[in-house]
């Protein structure tokens, strides 16, 4: 199959899910934090994911996540909405919900047991005409899905078009897969964010990350206009910020949601389940990393402004 590489490139930010006092999801604070990342130039969205809390989201709520962003995006920007679900029937009556919103990219977050089972997952899902798939490669502690299984399904399946590499290591995959696809298939990272200018040095397209708009783009604008040691110092400042957040999943969500509430864009900070305390002591460091981003985050803006 002669496939070209589907033009994404940038920073495709992963919404956190805001929620009000009551646990209600609040689409005006979605809305609001759209816009913002639109303003900061995030060349795309992926929602609900895991950083937005996805399993702990109803189906309707998902549905309703999906429709405020792709209304308030209005074709600007591709979204791409996760159709994660561990039940393959009830992942397939999802995805179809989403097709009837007139959503055009879904990303596929399907567990794997087995090569078989997972093939014939893939395709149940892939039947349903999907314009554009963007396979989720989640391993936190090893190396993911197979590299043969990957390319068979991107050789075989028109509509898969995106690999977002989310394993231990991912850099040593980014190249493995660029090679193995000839630069065709479109390559993301996500969790391993941390290492972005390894993937952007291993020619990774677009980074996945949560919130932080205007200092992702800043980083992967200098990067591409040939500033590599501007974008490196640039990134070097938000690594505190990384290290803290990318401890535990949970604790990414936590300190986010924190980081957006403290921007005015959420109301709350709230998480709907969290099985990883975020204790006192988090949340000093975080009131401390939060001040780093943000005035980060204004010097950037005032730069912007300036030129």
């Amino acid at each position: 199959m002669n496939k070209t590489l589907y033009p994404l490139f940038g920073i495709v930010t992963v919404l956190n899910t805001p929620f009000k006092t009551d646990g209600g999801i609040d689409y005006a604070a979605l809305r609001l934090h759209v816009r913002e990342a639109m303003a900061a130039g995030v060349a795309g969205f992926l929602v609900p994911a895991m950083a937005s809390e996805v399993y702990q989201l109803s189906h309707p709520e998902r549905l309703k996540l999906v429709e405020t962003v792709l209304e308030t995006v209005n074709g600007e920007v591709p979204v791409f909405a996760g159709a994660g679900e561990p039940d393959p029937a009830r992942g397939k009556s999802l995805l179809a919900a989403y097709l009837e919103l007139g959503c055009k990219q879904v990303l596929f977050q399907i567990p794997f047991r087995d090569e078989t089972q997972f093939k014939t997952d893939f395709y149940r899902l892939a039947e349903l005409n999907v314009q554009t798939i963007m396979l989720q490669d989640w391993d936190a502690s090893g190396y993911g899905l197979p590299e043969n299984l990957i390319c068979e399904l991107f050789e075989q399946v028109e509509a898969f078009q995106c690999l977002k590499i989310e394993t231990v290591p991912a850099g040593y995959k980014y190249s493995r897969m660029l090679a193995l696809t000839d630069g065709r298939l479109h390559v993301s990272g996500g969790w391993a964010v941390a290492q972005m200018i390894e993937g952007l040095e291993r020619g990774v397209h677009a980074f996945m990350p949560t919130a932080m708009h205007w200092a992702y783009t800043e980083i992967y604008r200098c990067w591409k206009q040939g500033g590599t040691e501007e974008a490196t110092e640039l990134f070097y400042r938000i690594l505190p910020v990384l290290a803290f957040s990318n401890q535990h999943l949970e604790i990414s969500i936590h300190f986010f949601k924190r980081l957006l509430a403290r921007q005015g864009i959420y109301p709350t900070a709230h998480v709907r389940v969290s099985s990883i305390p975020f204790d006192s002591q988090h949340q000093v460091t975080s009131d401390r990393l939060i001040q780093r981003v943000i005035e980060l985050e204004n010097e950037i803006k005032w730069s912007r402004n300036a030129l």
